[in-house]
């Protein structure tokens, strides 16, 4: 019998994700939200009580993914989804449609957990090259958040305001969550290569899949996404309970569950999100600034806020209180991000998913490519929003 090969290690190269992925930068989000208490705890709360259940979420869901990974779940999935389109044009837009559903129908960060790992063992095992299909991952995803409320955790911070159901969000972002991702994937396609050589000898089988805990934790994970209004403790809990039960075995570590979680970043980003939302509420500044621009003023604004401080901050800064242009608010914080990883944190969980499966994640080539997305992105979105006669509101 021919052993199983082992994986492949990503070159221990320091990147940006690294060098922030350390605790002094925990000491940045406990120092911001150290001062948004002693500035008003009143609106500290208001704004903790507003940005908690994303970060809460995304706990719950790396840990549900670390116990699917060590299952052999995604490289299983990246195997029979290679078995399904084996050419490398095929395996790109099959990998593109999936990503987009999967992030309208669940949300960012659950497609990126998930589908990174699939994408890269699927192109491993067609020969079709990991590249194109791993930069489509954080790319399209990002531009696949704004189909509903849940699918990106930017929505649900703005639509507080607005009072809208699931339905009547879905008509009024249909067509430009179409035309954005179709741009997103387009510029990608024609910058990607995607031949069709043989398999990399090392993947083309791979050891069997365990359907255990694993295999139950991602469908109990996916059923609370879809089915509950507010999923966060209860991914929480079952991500939790799986790693919990990994752990008493022995068949991972602490360090394991500490460098999936990256927990300096979290905690950053948590208490700059506290912060900022606890500055929106005291300071009218935000506020006024929108009621002098126009939609497309407002995408860039939210673009650029979200790139200098991620969008989830920027969602929480912006959005509080009632923005007077939420759709245009929206298509800059989901889709401005991929101007730069600093946009949000699904470009964290994808870099550290993508290291995890084993590759070197194509950053720079991704950001390139999300620059000229980006602008003609948003730009078909704003003009969608025209057509639908909803950018003046």
């Amino acid at each position: 019998m021919i052993r199983p090969p082992a994986p492949v290690r990503a070159p221990d190269e320091p990147s940006l994700f690294e060098r922030v992925d350390r605790w002094p930068t925990a000491l940045v989000g406990v120092a911001a939200l150290a001062a948004a208490v002693a500035a008003s705890t009143h609106q500290a709360s208001a704004a903790a009580g507003q940005v908690w259940p994303p970060f809460v979420l995304v706990t719950g869901l790396l840990l549900v993914g670390l116990v699917a990974d060590g299952d052999g779940l995604f490289a299983w999935a990246g195997r029979a989804l290679a078995d399904l389109a084996p050419g490398g044009r095929s395996l790109f837009i099959g990998g593109c449609m999936t990503v987009a559903l999967v992030t309208a129908v669940l949300n960012l960060d659950t497609a990126v957990v998930f589908l990174t790992p699939v994408l890269v063992h699927a192109g491993r095992r067609t020969g079709a090259g990991g590249g194109p299909l791993v930069v489509a991952c954080i790319l399209v995803a990002n531009a696949s958040s704004l189909l509903l409320p849940g699918s990106n955790l930017t929505n649900l911070l703005v639509l507080g305001h607005l009072h809208l159901t699931g339905g009547q969000f879905l008509a009024r972002m249909a067509l430009p969550w179409a035309l954005v991702v179709m741009v997103t994937v387009a510029v990608v396609a024609c910058a990607g290569r995607h031949p069709t050589g043989p398999p990399e000898a090392d993947v083309s089988g791979g050891p069997p899949v365990t359907i255990g805990l694993g295999a139950v934790a991602v469908v109990a994970a996916t059923a609370a996404v879809l089915v509950l209004r507010q999923p966060a403790l209860p991914v929480l809990a079952i991500g939790a309970v799986a790693a919990g039960a990994r752990l008493a075995v022995g068949r991972t570590g602490p360090e394991d569950v500490g460098r999936t979680l990256g927990v300096p970043v979290l905690v950053a980003l948590f208490g700059i999100a506290v912060a900022l939302g606890t500055l929106g509420r005291a300071w009218s500044g935000p506020a006024t600034l929108l009621t002098h621009l126009d939609a497309p003023g407002t995408a860039v604004v939210a673009a650029v806020a979200g790139v200098l401080v991620n969008n989830l901050p920027a969602a929480s800064l912006l959005a509080a209180r009632t923005p007077p242009h939420p759709f245009a608010l929206l298509l800059g914080l989901d889709v401005g991000p991929n101007l730069f990883v600093t946009g949000s944190l699904a470009w964290v969980l994808w870099w550290r998913t993508t290291r995890a499966a084993g590759v070197r994640p194509p950053t720079g080539r991704a950001v390139v490519l999300g620059l000229v997305s980006a602008p003609l992105a948003m730009a078909v979105g704003l003009l969608a929003l025209s057509v639908t006669g909803l950018r003046g509101h």
